[in-house]
This record gives structure tokens, sequence and C-alpha cells, in this order.
């Protein structure tokens, strides 16, 4: 992204109305380049109100992301973090990892006001708009092996769906094993990469996209039914603060993680479940098919299925998840294992 493109999100960040005179005198550019800007802006979904004799605005104020106000937020837990907030980047989990592999501490943060390249599970594209989304990556280090973090994504997600219950959203679901619902529609995503040996120590990457105001640009890209926290709150919400907010659950959540797993989790998780007790039908990536009744996770994470043939277990690898009533398959996320 330009940085005359984020310059000038930033003067219309008030929500009011400012001229392109106005703008190019104080960002000293021509007016071309600003309308260029504009243009730039609607590229990436931020939508803009133009009216003749008055100039440019936002629908609603947009509050960009800034170090200092996050840490402000985060009071006594700022210590935990080290916050990078970036303008644009392909991916801030991809930028993650490459900070991770260089040596990057416990609690690094990186947050992106745009990303040209955000990605989910499976490689499934993440979109956001600019300036009405949370699209961030946190590194924590464990003690112990990858073998034994089974159940993070989901450890994730309960700290996720507390602190948007905390922000207004009532009813917040989480559906197996990275996605948050609302209404039975998307509202943030999970996606956690993993480094490390075996019997330890490790490092996850923990990739977040939370959608905070859906532009029109934005809901016409998602493929999938979605929705966004201040309408689920009602409200409306400063981003600063709600980053803060999540990462201090996420402080709470991993520490308790890193000593008994997901095991304290699971029936927190289990009330949240989307799909508890209703049949669900799974396709795996051989083309087999099995249904049955959801019956949430095991205390490793492992999501439970119950079949004419009893009880079966799915772990990591790659899913299909959808209620048995669909016409249509989307995948979730997965699992190569069953036992």
């Amino acid at each position: 992204m330009k940085r005359l493109t984020m310059d000038v999100m930033r003067l219309l960040s008030d929500g009011d109305f400012h001229s392109g005179e106005a703008l190019a005198q104080a960002l000293e550019v021509s007016r071309a380049s600003v309308w260029n800007a504009i243009r730039d802006l609607e590229a990436m979904q931020l939508d803009v109100y133009k009216v003749h004799g008055r100039g440019y605005r936002l629908p609603r104020p947009v509050s960009p992301l800034e170090r200092e106000r996050i840490e402000q937020h985060l009071g006594a837990h700022a210590a935990r973090y080290t916050l990078e907030i970036r303008t644009a980047v392909d991916s801030t989990s991809t930028a993650l990892l490459e900070r991770a592999a260089a040596g990057a501490v416990s609690g690094t943060v990186v947050a992106a006001e745009w990303q040209a390249a955000g990605r989910g599970r499976l490689g499934r594209p993440w979109h956001a708009g600019l300036g009405g989304g949370l699209t961030f990556s946190l590194l924590w280090r464990f003690t112990r092996g990858a073998g034994a973090l089974s159940g993070l994504s989901l450890a994730v997600g309960v700290a996720l769906a507390r602190t948007l219950e905390q922000a207004g959203a009532r009813g917040v679901k989480l559906k197996w094993p990275n996605d948050v619902l609302w209404r039975n529609r998307k509202l943030a995503g999970i996606l956690t990469e993993l480094q490390g040996d075996a019997l330890g120590p490790s490092a996850a990457v923990i990739g977040i996209g939370l959608n905070v105001r859906l532009s029109r640009g934005t809901r016409a890209r998602i493929d999938r039914a979605a929705t966004d926290l201040e309408t689920a709150s009602g409200r409306r919400l400063e981003r600063n603060q709600l980053l803060a907010q999540v990462l201090i659950e996420l402080d709470r959540v991993l520490t308790a993680f890193e000593r008994e797993g997901f095991g304290p989790l699971r029936s927190e998780w289990q009330r949240r479940h989307a799909h508890q007790g209703r049949r669900v039908a799974i396709e795996l990536p051989d083309g087999a098919r099995e249904s049955g009744i959801a019956r949430g996770v095991a205390e490793d994470g492992a999501f439970v299925l119950d079949t004419r043939t009893g009880p079966k277990r799915y772990h990591s690898g790659e899913m299909s998840l959808r209620p048995a009533s669909a016409r249509k398959s989307k995948t979730i996320e997965t699992a190569d294992k069953r036992r």
C-alpha cells in the first residue's frame, strides 16, 4: 500500500467530509494524487462516499491501528507482547513465521491494516477490507513438543469467543476446529501453524482474522455466509481496544494451556459447539463419506462423531464437515487420521 493512501485514510478516519482540495493541502500533494488514493482505498474494500461540493467521507469513523494505544489498553499485559503494526503485508502469518525462524520472542504480534494475500485453512484466502477487520498473528513458544499441542486451535477459539461476548456479541458459537460463528455466519477464523521438535521446545504461529465491520466490497468477495462484530454486538467498536482485549484473553488461555493442555477448556468449548447433538456429514480426502451425530470434542481436541458402527474420532488433516441436510459441502478443517 502506498503511504499516501494510508495518509488519506487517516485523515478520513473521523467520518467527516473532507474536500479534495483540503486533503491535497494537508498532504502537500495534487488533487489528482488524492483522487488516485481514494481509488486505492476503494480497491481495498473501504467504502468512501463522494459528494460533489463537499468532498469525501467514510460511512463511519475508522480507528487506525496504533501500537501506543494498543499497549495502553493492554495495561499490565503489555509486558507480555512485542507489537509490530504494519501498514501492508502479504500475510501476517507468513511474516511472523519468518520472524519466528529468526528467533523472535514469544508474544511477538504482527498486525496489519491490509493483507494482500491473507490466508486461512487449506490455502483458502481470507478477505478483510481496509480498516474493517483485525488481521494479526501471534507467536507463542512452548516448552513441550508440537505433538503435545493438540487442541490448541480449539483453546484459541474459546479465548476469542469469550472476548467477543464481552464485546457484546451474545450467542457466539464454535465450529470445529477453527471457525467462530454468530447466527450460523462466520465471524472469525483461526489458522495455527507449528514449528519445533517432537519432544520440544516448539512454537505456534496463531493467525486470527476477525470481521469487525464488513464493507459492501468485502461482503461481495466472501464466498460463504459471514457477519461482523458490529452487527453482532449492535455497537461501534474501537479496533485498538478490541485487539488488546483479544490479546489479554489469549494470554490467560495460552498460559493455562501450556500448563494443563486443552482438557480444562473442553466443557466450555462443548457448550459453544455449533453442531452439538446434530446430524452432520463428513467427507474425507479419499472421497469416503461418513454421517452421524456430532458429539463435540475429546480432551485431546479430536472431533467425535457417533456413527452406526460406534463413535469415531477425527484429528488433523483434510476433512469437509457440513450439516447432513445441506446440499453443498464447505471445507472447514480436517482430518487425515481416524481411530
